[in-house]
């Protein structure tokens, strides 16, 4: 690997990022305006005196969900269009290593989850009042690392897709079962075994069982961690398997 073509990938990226204002609202507002629904979807609940808001357990759920959602959107969507561009192609003929040019679009749009958890983890405490036992860092931590995982996953099934509608079909594979399955609706010891043995395969259900943890005690526990490192690996064997997918054309 070469740091300075992995970084002059990233530069690229981020300057394509900063030219499309549709991707960066996307990013950067729509998770900040999905969680101001859900907080005025349940502003009149009637709660029993001591009772927590219903909004501090689904609101902080949604910090590592919508994030989750919207970089697999961006980052398949994106890396798709370099490949049928060609871009992809052209840069494999130069020396650049498939590493460096991997890696450079995953820093690119990490730097971009980032951004988009620290804004949607400031909006959910700042404007809505959230208000959870553990740390703000440790939301944001376990959000911005669900972020990635959206960025590892996008990166991933870009190469199976043809079209950018062929993309968004990933949606019902990659993102849906997810959803369903991550305890948010269900906890996941309620499941029968079969959906339960699926639900453990998943990534996100470590990411929300991570936030649970931090809901429910003031300092980090030693299942959280666990969930993190989990999470995390998941991100590791994404960006693997995605390097697998690029092939370089030989002369």
């Amino acid at each position: 690997m070469n740091p300075r073509m992995m970084m002059a990938t990233t530069v690229r990226v981020l300057a394509q990022l900063r030219q499309d204002p549709r991707s960066i609202a996307l990013i950067l507002v729509v998770p900040a305006a999905l969680l101001a629904f859900f907080y005025y979807l349940f502003d009149n609940e009637t709660l029993r005196p001591g009772a927590p808001r219903t909004f501090d357990r689904v609101g902080l759920i949604m910090l590592a969900i919508f994030p989750f959602i919207v970089m697999f959107l961006i980052t398949s969507i994106t890396m798709l269009r370099e490949r049928t561009s060609g871009t992809l192609e052209r840069l494999l003929t130069t020396p650049i290593h498939k590493a460096d040019l991997l890696f450079g679009y995953a820093i690119a749009f990490s730097i971009a989850a980032t951004l988009q958890a620290l804004v949607s983890t400031a909006v959910a405490y700042w404007a809505f009042g959230l208000s959870v036992a553990g740390s703000p860092w440790l939301v944001i931590l376990v959000a911005v690392l669900t972020s990635v995982l959206g960025v590892a996953l996008g990166l991933l099934a870009s190469a199976f897709a043809h079209t950018e509608f062929q993309a968004v079909q990933f949606m019902p594979v990659v993102v849906i079962p997810q959803l369903l399955l991550c305890g948010l609706f269900v906890a996941r010891d309620s499941m029968n075994g079969v959906l339960q043995a699926i639900s453990n395969l998943l990534p996100l259900s470590y990411s929300v069982e991570a936030l649970q943890q931090i809901a429910e005690n003031m300092d980090p526990t030693s299942t959280m961690w666990g969930d993190v490192l989990i999470v995390a690996a998941f991100v590791v064997c994404g960006l693997i398997l995605a390097s697998l997918t690029l092939r370089r054309r030989t002369a």
